[in-house]
């Protein structure tokens, strides 16, 4: 059944269209979770409080804007909700992100292997440091590909905001690595650093 049809039968009171509408999102709107939230049991509230406004939420839903984007709205809500209430640092899975500065390229020898690792900690790290507006944005940015029209769409932002909250997320982070065992002083040596100054970053 297509989403539309299924949005349809929710605004009627169906109980068992809405249920296949959740499982038509569930995994993304919980891996969105879990890469706001710091920790899983925050992530797992925060997707099951989105799909309660959802269903609490769906009468009022038209059609002029894209059901996706409405979605992310409502849990990007529900993880700041309980950012700002819990405030509290617990480790975090970030695979997708992380993923993305550590593209797989064949089986790593065991110093790469490390080298890789400590890669890993520092940008979980640098990303549980940035501030809650700034993460929101980044990640959807970076790791949900949303565009920043569909960023300001979904957080409710102006559109030159997003875009500044995002430069300023990445900047952010680039000197939380760069200060952090010294993370682009790696990268220089693959031809990053000229005539002793650091490439800048894009």
């Amino acid at each position: 059944m297509e989403e539309r049809e299924l949005i349809l039968q929710c605004q009627a009171g169906d109980e068992a269209a809405f249920e296949a509408l959740i499982r038509l999102h569930e995994k993304r709107v919980y891996g969105l979770c879990r890469r706001m939230c710091r920790n899983e049991d925050d992530a797992l509230e925060a997707a099951q409080d989105t799909f309660l406004a959802v269903w609490r939420g769906i009468g009022s839903f038209r059609a002029e804007a894209a059901f996706p984007t409405w979605l992310y709205r409502l849990a990007t809500n529900a993880c700041l909700d309980i950012l700002r209430r819990e405030k509290k640092r617990n480790d975090v899975s970030l695979d997708d992100a992380e993923r993305r500065l550590d593209p797989a390229d064949g089986a790593p020898q065991p110093e790469e292997a490390l080298e890789r690792a400590e890669t890993r900690r520092a940008v979980r790290e640098a990303l549980l440091a940035l501030p809650d507006a700034y993460r929101e944005v980044l990640l959807l940015r970076e790791t949900e590909q949303l565009s920043y029209a569909e960023i300001a769409e979904v957080t409710g932002l102006e559109l030159g905001t997003v875009k500044s909250r995002i430069s300023r997320a990445r900047l952010t982070l680039r000197n939380y690595l760069a200060a952090d065992g010294n993370f682009f002083e790696r990268a220089a040596s693959k031809g990053t650093r000229q005539n002793g100054k650091e490439a800048e970053c894009t």
